[in-house]
């Protein structure tokens, strides 16, 4: 069978770095603490994962529970200059410690190194701004992970998830014949949606994301039954996106790329 697929876009935290996508979460927690006195859930902070940071805080200034609360606290709703404010206190605070949760998940690197010997591109799309990533890039670097191409949620003018922008512009980048022969790979509902809109082959992470919101260890203690009903959650979460597969982790992604590859031969597409 020749190969068709040509490059995998990966997502970054609760994809390749940073198990239950840790991070970003508790970062939005203090940030609204330390800016408003406002206090926000871990759980409350997850439901947006996968947008750009500042649509993230925008999004949780309409959350129902959320935003019921800010007008009790201050009268009104969230305003543009609040979410300006929150985003320029989010910022410093995730450079600083983001490298704390920079980790990458277990086989993430194998995978990596299959897709390198299967001749594939990496690409890669973030809902962290390019300032984050500079120090991500670096403390991923110096455990071997070294995309061809990552694009940033402040990178483009046309904007971040879910629409499909950053997606293709990896497809520009890498030089990318056809969007049917790339697959994006990603843990939350607006990463998947990129993928779909681009016209991507679409892999959602269940147990290694934000959406599950397990630790590692967590998940490494976790009983099967336990980590079925996860699944299930998850992927009805996922389902307004069809994503075309979801496994646990990225360390199930060469079993679906052959899958793929198999479907593409058939004359299957995205």
């Amino acid at each position: 069978m020749g190969q068709q697929l040509e490059a995998v876009i990966l997502d970054w935290a609760g994809t390749v770095v940073d198990f239950g996508s840790f991070a970003p979460t508790q970062i939005f927690v203090d940030a609204f603490k330390t800016a408003y006195d406002f206090e926000l859930t871990l759980a409350e902070a997850r439901r947006p994962m996968g947008l750009g940071k500042w649509q993230h805080i925008e999004a949780l200034g309409r959350d129902p529970e959320v935003g019921a609360r800010w007008q009790a606290q201050f009268g009104r709703t969230m305003s543009h200059e609040d979410v300006d404010a929150l985003y320029h206190r989010f910022v410093p605070l995730q450079v600083e410690r983001v490298g704390q949760h920079g980790e990458l998940i277990p086989g993430a690197l194998a995978t990596l190194q299959t897709l390198r010997a299967r001749g594939l591109k990496i690409g890669s799309t973030t809902g962290y701004p390019r300032a984050v990533m500079h120090r991500l890039m670096e403390v991923a670097a110096a455990q071997g992970y070294v995309p061809d191409c990552t694009v940033c949620a402040d990178d483009l003018p046309a904007g971040a998830r879910p629409g499909p922008w950053m997606a293709l512009d990896n497809v520009q980048q890498l030089a990318i014949g056809a969007v049917a022969h790339c697959v994006k790979v990603d843990d939350t509902l607006p990463g998947l949606h990129e993928g779909r809109n681009a016209g991507m082959w679409t892999v959602g992470l269940a147990l290694s994301g934000s959406p599950c919101g397990w630790t590692l260890d967590e998940y490494l203690a976790a009983g099967e039954l336990e980590r079925d009903a996860v699944r299930q959650r998850v992927a009805a979460e996922f389902a307004p996106a069809r994503p075309h597969y979801v496994v646990d982790t990225v360390a199930a992604l060469p079993a679906v790329l052959e899958d793929i590859e198999a479907r593409l031969a058939a004359g299957d597409r995205p």
